[in-house]
């Protein structure tokens, strides 16, 4: 078994990145909002913030108490679509549970919705997704980001995709559909799931459940992408039992240090993405949805 290093694929992506940024005729803004003073959050918007400044891009910090209202909130985030170079913003979740996730997700001007978690840039990915210039989903991007890493044909292949999440099921399936490979989503009420796991080739799994994919579940020389994320005896494990998998997969992403670690740099990928359309001729209103 061969373990995916997702942080060499993330600097690579971060290098080239960083040459890109530097042939812009402006510094892009990024903004991760933070509402409250969760540990974990706080940790995470930190390193965001420490990856995008490492490669040319501005942090923005936009950080409110959890008092703060759902009106309140929308406010600040109409301000920070106007400001000057944002190229991207996201709402670093969860939300307080006092608070209106979808209007505020919803409030992100769509071109700057880099999380694609609002409902114009997630319904404009489903309908009508266009690799070179639209924005995708960060972590279903990493996904196939340390797929094609591995250099190999995935045509013809079974591909199975566990869990049908917002964040890693669903448009991860999108992905592959629009490869054209062959793939299927398997959920806790698919029938017949153990044997459909094991005909797979490729195993997706965003489920959350620890350790939930063993070695007797899986065909000999598949390949694991690990996108789930569990607390077990103090730390982060993935999907995968590793242990158990390490003689019968050939390829395998770990948690921590495989999906997670890309998920970022594909997350800035997308702020470069905006960043660019906006040295580039633009579209009339009507013919970009209205926005103005």
């Amino acid at each position: 078994m061969q373990i995916i290093d997702g942080k060499k694929i993330r600097d690579g992506i971060l290098a080239e990145i960083k040459k890109e940024v530097a042939t812009l005729p402006f510094q892009p803004v990024f903004c991760d909002v933070l509402v409250g003073d969760d540990p974990a959050s706080i940790q995470y918007v930190q390193m965001k913030a420490r990856t995008a400044e490492k490669v040319g891009i501005h942090f923005h910090k936009a950080a409110f108490p959890a008092s703060i209202s759902t009106e309140d909130l929308i406010k600040e985030i109409k301000i920070l679509n106007d400001m000057k170079n944002m190229c991207g913003i996201i709402v670093q979740l969860p939300l307080p549970e006092s608070l209106d996730r979808r209007a505020i997700l919803d409030s992100i001007d769509p071109r700057l919705d880099v999380d694609c978690l609002g409902t114009v840039a997630s319904e404009k990915f489903y309908k009508n997704y266009d690799n070179e210039t639209d924005l995708a989903y960060p972590t279903a991007l990493a996904c196939m980001m340390l797929l094609d890493s591995l250099n190999l044909d995935f045509k013809g292949k079974i591909v199975d995709v566990l869990g049908r999440g917002e964040l890693v099921g669903k448009p991860t399936a999108e992905l592959l559909r629009s490869r054209g490979l062959t793939y299927l989503v398997i959920s806790s009420k698919t029938e017949n799931k153990e044997y459909l796991l094991k005909q797979a080739d490729v195993v997706i799994s965003g489920i959350g459940k620890a350790k939930y994919i063993t070695g007797n579940m899986i065909k000999f020389g598949a390949i694991l992408i690990d996108a789930g994320t569990s607390e077990s005896d103090g730390g982060i494990v993935g999907d995968i039992d590793l242990e158990s998998v390490r003689n019968v997969a050939s390829y395998v992403s770990p948690v921590p240090g495989g999906v997670g670690p890309v998920t970022v740099a594909m997350l800035l990928n997308n702020v470069l993405k905006v960043a660019k359309s906006k040295t580039s001729p633009q579209p009339s209103p009507e013919s970009r949805g209205g926005f103005s």
